[in-house]
């Protein structure tokens, strides 16, 4: 690992547990998602394809986005975390970084309606309130072209977002992977239209 590339981590790191211990609700996690994780839920992004990210936070999603061939200027990176969002301009410099709440992510990706392939989210879903999960999930699918897909995961062995709402939006959930090594262990789940499945 470059020396660089370390450095990059520790201070990601320390940002993290800071931003832990000051709204630990927030963040809802003692340690940012693993690089495990990161495959996983990476595994069915294709080379070449338009990505939105949301709730990059350290960045470990947007590396093995970018190992699987997401070129960097068609990556899109939603993090409402100013001290995230400053690493992340250096970090990533050639992807776009939106200081924004994924709840109003169509608002501010207006001009790519319809046009995205993946929206893969690093977001502690599980823990929003049905009206912020019904917020996000109206906004990516209106970003999502038809057969494009939303990725989530959870700490539980069951979707993050209920069999009801899914319904209400019109939307499938399927577990596509377990990262056992997460800490704590994760799973991934893809978010389709039904008419597309």
């Amino acid at each position: 690992m470059s020396q660089s590339l370390a450095t990059t981590r520790a201070t990601f790191r320390r940002t993290f547990l800071k931003n832990y211990l000051q709204d630990p609700i927030r963040v809802a996690s003692v340690l940012p998602s693993g690089r495990n994780l990161a495959r996983v839920m990476a595994a069915e992004v294709l080379p070449g394809s338009r990505v939105v990210e949301l709730g990059v936070g350290t960045g470990t999603l947007t590396r093995a986005l970018l190992d699987k061939g997401v070129d960097p200027s068609q990556l899109y990176l939603v993090e409402q975390n100013a001290d995230f969002v400053q690493i992340l301009g250096q970090q990533f410099p050639a992807s776009e970084v939106l200081a924004i709440d994924a709840a109003d992510l169509a608002e501010h990706l207006a001009d790519h309606l319809g046009q995205i392939d993946y929206v893969v989210s690093g977001l502690p879903i599980l823990w929003f309130s049905r009206g912020v999960k019904k917020r996000i999930l109206a906004g990516a699918f209106s970003l999502l072209r038809r057969g494009g897909s939303f990725h989530q995961f959870s700490y539980f062995a069951r979707p993050p977002v209920s069999q009801g709402l899914l319904e209400e939006l019109g939307l499938v959930a399927t577990r596509t992977g377990f990262a056992p090594l997460n800490v704590p262990p994760a799973f991934a789940y893809r978010f389709m239209r039904r008419e597309d499945q």
